[in-house]
């Protein structure tokens, strides 16, 4: 029986225990589909504390529909991901993600960027999290431009 799952907030990083709650999945779970689907690397932080991002929360909830839902062992979701990336990448027309979800997450993360930056000078940002926001927004970029 297909679990409803909560709306996901429109937020830049999201904690194990908040993606467990947001996926119906324990954070030990979590853990161990980190070793055993390549594609999920969340950033890990102070601790190796582990923040995901909005898009790693809606791949978290399609490992979980294809192993929970659809029946999938590991190692069939794992192929199930990959020609899903194949397949997109030789179409560039099938977002994985909705026009609606593309453009609701490009707008958390310039809100949550300029947030960061009215509260603290430029001066003082780090230039690690400018390097991250650069990447983020150059794969924002990449990610609007298959739809063209």
């Amino acid at each position: 029986m297909e679990q409803i799952l909560p709306s996901i907030p429109a937020k830049r990083y999201f904690t194990i225990g908040e993606v467990g709650e947001l996926c119906g999945v324990k954070p030990h779970v979590l853990r161990y589909w980190e070793q055993e689907f390549t594609q999920l690397r969340p950033m890990k932080r102070r601790g190796n504390r582990r923040y995901y991002q909005h898009h790693e929360v809606l791949m978290i909830r399609r490992i979980r529909d294809l192993l929970y839902e659809q029946g999938f062992t590991i190692s069939g979701a794992r192929n199930q991901l990959q020609d899903l990336v194949h397949t997109q990448r030789l179409s560039k027309k099938t977002p994985l993600l909705s026009d609606a979800e593309t453009i609701q997450a490009a707008a958390a993360l310039v809100e949550q960027a300029a947030m960061d930056l009215n509260t603290k000078p430029l001066a003082m940002t780090n230039a690690h999290d400018l390097v991250g926001l650069r990447a983020e927004l150059v794969r924002i970029r990449d990610i609007l431009s298959l739809d063209l």
